[in-house]
């Protein structure tokens, strides 16, 4: 009864989502029903995080695959060894509401055959915490592990920024008493505990988009053919929904930030930012800022930001879909530090 209210406490909360609207469960067609009806079958639950994505369906299955086939299909590297990366590059990127849903999940998931310890779960969180700059520090992990928890790594470099963006802080709807959370999050650390059994059947996703071949930055992926083959095909949606979204100027200005990028933010000032886009024809502007933004300092997201480019492009399909092209580029940045890090101390 009591995770019956957790659950439908979470899914309410997906009124409280900032900027866009989420398609109801009940109005869902096509590829939004389809996602929908996976992400309940396999997560527990239909998690905002995902949902938001509902008004660019292709973007969301993206979002999904890439979510499905790291964290919640089991491997070799264990259900908690992922949940402490997921924690710690949350917690660097500045994300609670993924730090408080993933945190509470590692809460509950007990020491084990197949599951990382306590010292293994600090380790992987410190190196997270850690894994988005040019100074990464050696793995604690084996190559066996790393498509996996690499995998991990870059999709929660995605949703963090997602996150940062359009949900609150806390997965809670905003009417839950402080008092009441904390047993809500051991209800829901619970609810989310995989399965001691079995888990999510591996590449049950891969259906929802049509392939794509692999680029060169998907390297690390390449020991674990289906991580492969759902980031390929979440990266070729995410370029194709920036060539839609996203005018041509401001997908070369953010690629060029993000090459001489090194994982550091960019600090708490937006100053920065009407440096950066000055370039820019006037009309680009808004989406320069917040495509930067979302790329490089996804918490300093807000209204204003949000409100200037809606008044250049006003369909939450086109902001879902400029956030998504811009999130998914600093992912893949990151990777591209990680495999680096990965291959210096292997």
């Amino acid at each position: 009864m009591i995770a019956g209210l957790v659950r439908f406490a979470v899914r309410k909360s997906l009124r409280d989502t900032r900027h866009v609207g989420v398609v109801p469960r009940r109005r869902a067609r096509g590829l939004v029903a389809a996602v929908y009806r996976q992400v309940e079958q396999d997560f527990g639950m239909l998690a905002p995080p995902t949902a938001l994505h509902s008004a660019a369906p292709e973007s969301m299955a993206a979002a999904w695959l890439i979510l499905r086939e790291t964290l919640l299909v089991p491997g070799p590297a264990g259900r908690a060894a992922k949940e402490a990366v997921a924690t710690g590059v949350s917690a660097a990127n500045s994300c609670p509401y993924c730090v408080d849903v993933h945190g509470m999940t590692l809460a509950a998931i007990p020491d084990g055959p197949g599951e990382s310890g306590g010292s293994e779960r600090a380790a992987l969180e410190a190196w997270a915490r850690a894994s988005a700059t040019t100074t990464a520090p050696a793995p604690p992990f084996s190559a066996a592990h790393a498509p996996e928890l690499i995998g991990v790594a870059v999709a929660f470099q995605y949703y963090n920024r997602m996150v940062n963006v359009y949900l609150r802080d806390s997965p809670f709807p905003a009417h839950v008493p402080e008092s009441a959370k904390p047993q809500a999050r051991r209800v829901l650390g619970g609810v989310l505990r995989p399965p001691a059994t079995s888990g999510p059947r591996p590449g049950a996703s891969l259906e929802l988009l049509p392939a794509a071949p692999a680029p060169e930055d998907l390297g690390w992926a390449r020991g674990n053919p289906v991580i492969a083959d759902a980031f390929a095909r979440a990266y070729a949606v995410a370029e194709a929904a920036g060539a839609r979204s996203v005018p041509a100027g401001v997908r070369t200005l953010v690629r060029e930030r993000l090459a001489a990028w090194d994982g550091q933010a960019p600090g708490l000032s937006r100053s920065w930012l009407d440096e950066a886009v000055a370039g820019l024809a006037e009309a680009d502007r808004p989406a320069g800022r917040l495509a930067l933004a979302t790329a490089l300092a996804s918490y300093q997201v807000d209204e204003g930001l949000v409100e200037a480019f809606r008044r250049t492009a006003p369909g939450d399909d086109t902001l879902i879909e400029l956030t998504a092209w811009a999130g998914m580029a600093a992912a893949r940045r990151v990777s591209s530090l990680l495999a680096g890090a990965v291959a210096d101390h292997a």
